[in-house]
């Protein structure tokens, strides 16, 4: 989960005080020592908070201009929240706090991310064939197990335990090395067509070949031993129902980072997003007008050596 550098109530306080520069400068907070003012306190966060002012900054204009051409809706909001959840399991909550947003914030952060997602898809376009061959590759949800060990030895240890009947649960608990899992009997959760990916490939391949229920031979990686098992598997249900979410991981899979940026630089150019001032003048220059004015400067360094 990425993790907001500033959380918004705080930057946008600092904006506030940021207003105040062309007002009158106000006493926040008297002593006999003497008043900390407006404009004090505003230089003071400007100089510990720039970055995650610029970014913020970023993300509370990307909403604006966004929402003005794409729709969020609630549901789509809580059934981000609801992955994450069945993502993060047991570790939700923690990895909430750890980002320094309560559940509000994350929905705020998630509505941007769905922004994001929309305008890049815009122009991004699927057809029917690419479809229907995606679907004939396309796997259902599949929950996985596995017991990872140093050795064959001991892999081969644990097979022979579950040839004679001991519970894969309670060997994962007893042996794997994967702590995390093996506190839940080896529990992976729930892996769908996508996430297959991120396993390695010996890995991959071995949940190819498994049926629900059968216990794989020992699978070598760089980890160590494997012994995997597939415990509960969802239909695959008919292309006609599956269509739209097809298209959505097509979609997703045809976009990297580099393509979603491009095209909210496009979507904030379009809009003629203006800085107000110079404290955060370079906010939203991208890789294109910092070229261009590295260009302009070449070219103007070129035309004054000529000149002389």
């Amino acid at each position: 989960m990425k993790k907001w550098l500033l959380p918004l109530s705080i930057a946008t306080g600092v904006f506030a005080l940021s207003g105040c520069n062309g007002a009158e400068d106000k006493a926040v907070a008297n002593s006999k020592a003497g008043d900390v003012t407006t404009s004090e306190l505003y230089a003071e966060m400007k100089t510990k908070y720039e970055a995650q002012m610029e970014q913020t900054l970023q993300e509370l204009m990307q909403k604006k201009v966004l929402a003005e051409k794409y729709e969020v809706t609630d549901e789509e909001v809580e059934a981000k929240i609801k992955d994450l959840k069945k993502e993060l399991g047991d570790q939700y909550e923690t990895a909430l706090s750890q980002s320094g947003m309560d559940e509000e914030g994350l929905k705020e952060y998630l509505k941007l991310e769905i922004l994001r997602e929309k305008a890049a898809f815009a122009d991004v376009k699927v057809t029917d064939k690419e479809l229907k061959e995606f679907y004939n590759t396309w796997q259902p949800e599949i929950n996985v197990s596995h017991i990872l060990v140093a050795d064959e030895k001991k892999a081969a240890e644990v097979k022979q335990k579950l040839a004679k009947g001991s519970k894969f649960e309670d060997l994962a608990k007893e042996y794997s090395s994967d702590t995390a899992s093996a506190e839940k009997g080896g529990s992976l959760g729930w892996i769908d067509n996508s996430a297959r990916g991120q396993f390695v490939p010996e890995f991959t391949a071995a949940l190819s070949k498994l049926k629900v229920n059968q216990v794989s031979a020992p699978v070598k990686t760089q980890f160590g031993y494997h012994i995997i098992k597939i415990t509960e598997q969802k239909e695959k249900e008919s292309f006609g129902k599956m269509k739209d979410q097809l298209s959505e991981e097509l979609k997703k899979s045809k976009l990297d980072d580099i393509a979603i940026q491009k095209k909210i630089d496009e979507e904030m150019k379009s809009a003629e997003v203006k800085v107000v001032g110079e404290d955060f003048k370079d906010a939203f220059k991208t890789e294109e007008t910092s070229s261009e004015d590295e260009k302009a400067t070449d070219s103007g360094a070129i035309t004054e050596e000529s000149a002389k």
